[in-house]
């Protein structure tokens, strides 16, 4: 008998932690942003049950019942769980691509991809498209989260990149295309694996047939496809074939983007039947890079070294040891003036942004990248706190098409959530310290 008890003691303590978990609560005091864009709602009261959120309001209009438990979010700035709708779970900030494609697979779906997943929940970070990795590892991970497995943000996954011919080394998680057969064939593939969304590189190195065709494809298995838009020729094919969003600024150095690029782009925006024209332009990994360069106490944070093994925290630092001799970055400084142009010139010709960061490529972490877009965006390129909220909460879920489930702080909707000590609209980057997050109702910080 007394060999059961401790065992007892064990499983009345697990049980007693899983109903805390699924215990009513409401969130009490602060200000809430909700997602929709209107007058925040101040003393803001949101009612939990489970999940999901059951009511919304605030201390002179909704009474908080005795059996809920009380979360103080006085003092804070509350809102929806932050969207970054492209991140990649496979790398860290390890600036040694090659190598780390060679040296890291086997840790892959175990070690890596979660510890990723569980650092962006933890800076706030509740839904991420992950766009491009390889396809098995992309499904299990997860597959494993939304099973409640393992802690991470919930993940959109695309599997494998798609484009012309992959890289040597790096078959596993990028797919060639040879011919119009082949690329819908890929296609089926991955529609049948279960992937969320396409990921689509290099078009311009396609035929006009075989980007037509992937597009074509995808949308036949009510899959979207995300484009890259590096190159002018990218962008003007991936928009004749009718993909559905579009990401990064651009390789280049050019100023701007061509006038007969703009002018397309102005056409699709002001075609409403096709909806809004998506675009994440992933801008603080560049915009930030001398200062970083220049600056380095940020790289030792220790909060990107959560989930991973003390081996590859120090692989990835010794990688980047000489920040200012990767020749991932050397053509950033001549870059760097284009960007506040290019996304001036999206936001002039009615494209809707995304937050986006192509957080986990050297020195970026996905414990930090998301907040640092935001900061850009607002800080550097003078966009309303708003606008750059919404980017990463409302428009993310619509696009996405779970804007039923998530995206808004609304009754009936998953209890994503997140609070920030501050004012949010008045000092954006508070964000790089979120306080306290809810995914689904659980509370994970």
């Amino acid at each position: 008998m007394k060999n059961l008890i401790p065992t007892f003691l064990f499983l009345f303590v697990v049980c007693m932690e899983g109903l805390a978990q699924n215990h009513k609560k409401a969130l009490v005091g602060g200000t809430l942003i909700d997602g929709y864009g209107g007058l925040p709602i101040k003393n803001s009261v949101i009612l939990i049950e489970g999940e999901y959120i059951k009511e919304v309001g605030s201390l002179a209009t909704l009474e908080v019942p005795k059996d809920y438990t009380i979360i103080s979010t006085e003092g804070m700035s509350v809102l929806p769980g932050l969207w970054d709708m492209h991140v990649h779970t496979m790398i860290n900030g390890h600036a040694d691509y090659s190598y780390w494609d060679k040296t890291y697979p086997p840790l892959l779906k175990d070690v890596i991809m979660p510890a990723s997943a569980e650092q962006l929940l933890l800076a706030g970070v509740t839904s991420a498209r992950d766009l491009g990795g390889p396809l098995e590892e992309s499904i299990a991970v997860r597959d494993a989260i939304n099973e409640g497995s393992i802690p991470g943000a919930t993940l959109y996954v695309s599997g494998p990149f798609i484009q012309h011919s992959p890289y040597p080394g790096t078959e596993d998680f990028r797919w060639g295309v040879n011919g119009a057969d082949d690329g819908r064939k890929k296609i089926k593939k991955l529609a049948k694996a279960g992937v969320d969304v396409i990921k689509l590189i290099d078009q311009d190195k396609m035929t006009m047939e075989e980007v037509k065709a992937i597009v074509d494809e995808a949308h036949k298995h009510n899959l979207k496809v995300v484009a890259h838009a590096h190159r002018p020729e990218e962008i003007r094919r991936a928009l004749m074939a009718g993909a559905d969003c579009f990401e990064h600024t651009g390789l280049s150095s050019a100023p701007s983007y061509p006038d007969d690029i703009m002018q397309m782009i102005k056409e699709r925006t002001a075609d409403m039947s096709q909806g809004p024209l998506y675009w994440c332009p992933t801008v603080e990994g560049l915009y930030n890079y001398e200062y970083l360069r220049d600056n380095q106490e940020e790289l030792d944070n220790d909060s990107w070294h959560r989930g991973l093994p003390d081996s590859v925290i120090t692989d990835i630092k010794n990688s980047f040891a000489h920040p200012d001799r990767l020749p991932y970055f050397q053509l950033t400084p001549s870059r760097k003036p284009t960007l506040e142009t290019k996304v001036k010139q999206l936001l002039d010709a009615g494209v809707v942004l995304l937050i986006g960061t192509d957080s986990g490529i050297p020195m970026k972490f996905h414990s930090q990248s998301t907040w640092h877009e935001f900061d850009v965006w607002v800080n550097k390129f003078g966009i309303d706190p708003m606008y750059a909220i919404r980017a990463a909460t409302y428009w993310p879920a619509l696009w996405t098409g779970v804007a039923d489930k998530v995206g808004t702080v609304t009754p009936g909707k998953y209890a994503d959530i997140i609070a920030v000590k501050g004012d949010v609209l008045r000092h954006i980057n508070i964000l790089q310290d979120v306080d306290i997050v809810l995914k689904k109702g659980k509370q994970y910080k």
